[in-house]
């Protein structure tokens, strides 16, 4: 029995894409600061992205910072009628790289224009509420009640102007997500998520239940750690080498069999990459193998 791992589209605010996309994050320069290594060669991959299919890019202002969105730009604008771009808000880059908290209404309502500025747009398909965490990049915040409800109520105002099509949530608990239903209509969740950490499962599943695009960040393991438990697992790499993918393409194939809602954003600054991961929209998983991977969680 083969298992189809995609739907081919889903759903994001106002825009349908396909469920494989691009990520931004790695178009800068190390540690996701300053510029790129090979600007040409950013470019190239962005509009190669585009000439693949890709319809969802997600970037945001404090990659670089700044970097991402400009180079989207230069190498995009004027952006295809179907693009749907994603940001996100919440937090800021210190003078040294340092990841810092930018959680205030006036602070998010700030960087949501300034990344309309930068990208040229007069609206985003989404902005991402992200829940700062200053302690680990891909865990859930601590919710802040009052807060939380400030946040939200920036948010909600600046798509009831017009500035964004949808409002998204980064790095949340389940109950982040449930006091935001009660209030609005979420369209996006992003949250750490791969076939070794599944500790956002109950957030995927109520994205799913209703309807929202759960969009996993580090699929293949986090960026900010040494090694990579996940390309390295010894299922991983003899599912790649039994079906003749790379472990890289295994782990995102799995990752979107998961669930219908699942958008995947896999960055990368090489063109020989992107390919390999737009690719993984075609990959098939056998019954055994899906099992295998399942269970390797």
């Amino acid at each position: 029995m083969v298992m189809p791992t995609t739907t081919h589209t889903f759903p994001l605010g106002p825009f349908t894409v396909h469920r494989v996309g691009f990520g931004a994050m790695q178009l800068p320069g190390p540690g996701v600061f300053g510029p790129p290594r090979d600007r040409d060669q950013a470019l190239a991959v962005l509009k190669r992205a585009v000439e693949l299919g890709v319809d969802h890019i997600d970037t945001a202002q404090f990659y670089g910072p700044d970097v991402a969105n400009e180079l989207i730009r230069e190498a995009l604008h004027p952006y295809p009628a179907n693009l749907a771009l994603v940001s996100k808000v919440g937090a800021r880059r210190d003078d040294t790289g340092g990841w810092i908290p930018a959680a205030q209404p006036d602070e998010l309502r700030a960087d949501i224009e300034t990344n309309l500025r930068e990208l040229g747009v007069d609206r985003l398909a989404a902005v991402n509420l992200r829940i700062h965490s200053s302690d680990d990049p891909g865990a859930a915040a601590d919710i802040d009640r009052e807060l939380f409800d400030r946040q939200l109520s920036t948010m909600i105002k600046a798509r009831d102007e017009g500035l964004i099509a949808g409002i998204g949530l980064s790095s949340i608990s389940l109950e982040h997500l449930q006091i935001a239903l009660e209030r609005t209509e979420i369209v996006t969740v992003q949250n750490a998520y791969n076939l070794v950490d599944r500790s956002s499962q109950p957030v995927l599943d109520l994205c799913t239940e209703r309807g929202i695009s759960f969009v996993p960040f580090f699929p293949l393991g986090s960026a900010f750690a040494a090694d990579n438990p996940v390309l390295g697992h010894p299922v991983v790499r003899r599912a790649a080498e039994t079906l003749g993918h790379t472990p890289a393409q295994i782990a995102l194939a799995w990752t979107l069999s998961v669930a219908p809602n699942v958008l995947l954003i896999p960055g990368t600054s090489s063109v020989a990459h992107l390919e390999e991961n737009t690719a993984v929209a075609e990959i098939e998983l056998d019954a055994d193998t899906r099992r295998e991977l399942d269970a390797a969680g």
